[in-house]
């Protein structure tokens, strides 16, 4: 009863469970063009930030995110039309054309742009988008810290570079804020290309300053120290680490080669998984650290985790047995089934299964 009255407090929850959940909606989004079912995943991770996500510095960062998806659509059509806009098909407009050489292939640029190839191009670009704002959305509901905190031991050798990667976009957006309202106060110069100078040299330099910071404490704190190994027992575990990654590499090329051997494929790849493992398994006995007050992981953790992957295997089962819905033709309006609607509502449900966030002391500043 006490773990599950825990469960329901306010907390913030672990930061593993926001990832798997958010992985698991960046897979089912690659597993399909439809642009019904990756707005709805979009929807579903903006509710989930809107709902749940707390007043640290990283929640912020969700909205740069949102804009770097939108242009990444732009950018995706406009080279459609900029490198032809297709042969073929229902002509929108034509623009005129620009030859290039004959060693290009038949490349051109501009020209007759029709619109299967700005279908094409819009739901291959809302596909990418979708992924990136999944990523988004996991950057900006799982703290950082806590993070790097339960990554395995034998991987805290990058922990200062992972730290550096996973703080420079939510630091960038705190800097944002705090810089540009600095600026409102000191009043001054606003014009655009001189105020956008005065604008993100500070900003690009404070963003990268704290997450440097924050990576050189960690390492004054001991993160990626190792205890005393012999050189036989490094030579082992490097030597494991290589030969699991090896026949991992071979595992996937032989999964994806129907012409390879049976045993070549899945076999292989689980023999790479399991001594990679053992490798890493070895490598943490290395490393010496004390964790205080570890992140618990209760039913809301197994949940929202546990929804991520449901969502991933519907669109899965989507993209196999629902192809026209999963991959609409390019000349129908696109559609979308009933099944797919109800894996939506399960990663959203999912996400509000867990606690409200944690209200940092001294009204969440």
């Amino acid at each position: 009863m006490r773990r599950l009255a825990l469960a329901r407090l306010q907390r913030d929850l672990h930061p593993v469970a926001w990832w798997l959940w958010a992985v698991g909606l960046a897979v089912a989004a690659s597993f399909t063009t439809d642009p019904w079912l990756l707005l709805m995943l979009i929807g579903v991770a903006c509710l989930a930030v809107s709902a749940r996500r707390s007043a640290q510095p990283w929640a912020d960062s969700f909205r740069l995110y949102l804009w770097l998806g939108l242009s990444i659509v732009v950018i995706r059509v406009f080279f459609r039309i900029l490198v032809g806009g297709g042969d073929g098909g229902r002509v929108l407009f034509t623009l005129p054309t620009i030859p290039l050489p004959h060693w290009t292939l038949g490349l051109r640029l501009l020209g007759s742009v029709t619109q299967e190839s700005l279908l094409f191009g819009l739901y291959d670009g809302l596909r990418l988008a979708t992924i990136v704002i999944c990523v988004g959305a996991a950057n900006a509901l799982a703290n950082p810290k806590r993070l790097l905190r339960s990554v395995p031991p034998a991987l805290y050798e990058i922990g200062s570079a992972l730290v550096v990667a996973i703080t420079v976009l939510p630091h960038l957006a705190d800097s944002f804020r705090r810089v540009r309202a600095a600026q409102t106060l000191r009043g001054g110069d606003g014009g655009r290309v001189r105020g956008l100078r005065r604008l993100l040299v500070p900003v690009l330099e404070d963003s990268l300053e704290r997450s440097l910071a924050l990576a050189a404490g960690m390492d004054t704190r001991g993160y990626g120290r190792t205890a005393g190994a012999t050189a036989r027992e490094r030579r082992t575990t490097g030597g494991l680490m290589v030969l699991g990654l090896c026949a991992i590499c071979v595992g996937v090329y032989g999964a994806l080669d129907q012409t390879t051997p049976a045993w070549i494929g899945s076999p292989m790849l689980a023999v790479g998984v399991v001594v990679s493992l053992a490798a890493m398994r070895g490598a943490g006995r290395r490393v010496g650290r004390t964790r205080y007050r570890p992140a618990p992981w209760l039913w809301p953790e197994g949940v929202v985790a546990a929804s991520g992957a449901t969502v991933a295997a519907a669109v899965w089962w989507i993209s196999h047995h629902q192809i026209a819905i999963a991959y609409p033709s390019l000349t129908v309006a696109p559609a979308v089934s009933g099944f797919a609607l109800l894996a939506a509502g399960i990663g959203l449900a999912g996400a509000l299964c867990a606690p409200r966030p944690a209200v940092p002391r001294g009204g969440g500043g």
